[in-house]
């Protein structure tokens, strides 16, 4: 858990290291909210039904799963399924993986794939593409499988660490890994483990997309969330992930530590002439 203020989404849900589900005490989830000043955040977390002393867990997954599916469509909007695939599109191509198969797209903390499902529904990349969802969270990833059989799409998530060896990435150098919107959730120290966990596996590229910090990507994002947001989470936790943004001079240092056999950039937009879409943008990492 970072330091600092915490999105209330940090504390829906617990699980042990086997995957197994923990009981959250409403109490205690309330207190280190208290403790950290965010005092909104807990009077919001105090309307969440309880089961005795504990969040009540059907409470909480509906509540999850509304605020996961408010963020699918903050993805839509910002058409991250068009612009990862043409990102990925080029990577394949400089890799040499154009027409080598089998090739998987890995989007790890993928919530309710909205990415994958986006961009197995346009047919823009390569039918030999495999596309893998992971997250840690079983409701989320449940979900996104649903999803993907009702739409009748050739997506795959799974529960768990994306990094255990095996579970989704399986050839390394025949692997690209995304995510968009996680890495805000890792503190500074994280984030070296996350890309060498990456490095390990020697996957062939990574793109991370996430918040571009600064006054214009925070001030949009409470503007945008008040305005189409309808869960109290979704808008405190929305302006809170602009403010825990990483700089693009910290996610570089990180991967250059962690993943040091790797050609790492943050490709942002004019910080003088900001586009909506750009509040979003990636950091690549290609195998040297």
């Amino acid at each position: 858990m970072r330091d600092g203020q915490l999105e209330i989404t940090d504390l829906l849900w617990s699980f042990d290291q086997c995957g197994r589900r923990m009981p959250v005490m409403s109490a205690e989830a309330v207190s280190v909210l208290e403790m950290r000043g965010q005092h909104r955040a807990a009077k919001i977390l105090r309307q969440v039904p309880t089961t005795g002393a504990e969040l009540a867990t059907d409470a909480v997954d509906e509540l999850g799963l509304k605020v996961h599916r408010e963020l699918s469509r903050l993805g839509e909007e910002l058409q991250l399924g068009r612009r990862v695939a043409s990102m990925v599109g080029a990577l394949l191509q400089q890799l040499g993986l154009g027409t080598v198969t089998p090739v998987r797209l890995v989007d790890v903390g993928c919530g309710l794939g909205q990415v994958l499902r986006s961009i197995a529904a346009s047919g823009e990349l390569p039918p030999y593409l495999e596309l893998v969802g992971v997250d840690m969270n079983p409701v989320l990833s449940a979900e996104a499988a649903r999803l993907a059989r009702v739409e009748n799409l050739d997506v795959r998530f799974v529960t768990g660490n994306a990094f255990e060896p095996g579970l989704a990435i399986g050839d390394g150098p025949r692997t690209v890994v995304l995510s968009t919107g996680l890495l805000h959730h890792l503190a500074a120290d994280q984030l070296v483990a996350f890309f060498q966990a990456q490095a390990e596996l020697r996957v062939a590229a990574f793109a991370h997309w996430d918040i571009a910090p600064c006054v214009w990507s925070t001030l949009g994002a409470w503007v945008f969330h008040q305005a189409r947001m309808r869960q109290p989470v979704s808008r405190h936790d929305g302006v809170l992930s602009a403010r825990r943004a990483h700089s693009a001079d910290v996610l570089v240092a990180a991967a250059e530590q962690g993943a040091p056999g790797y050609v790492v950039d943050v490709r942002e937009g004019s910080r003088w002439h900001p586009r909506a879409l750009d509040v979003l943008r990636p950091i690549v990492g290609v195998r040297g």
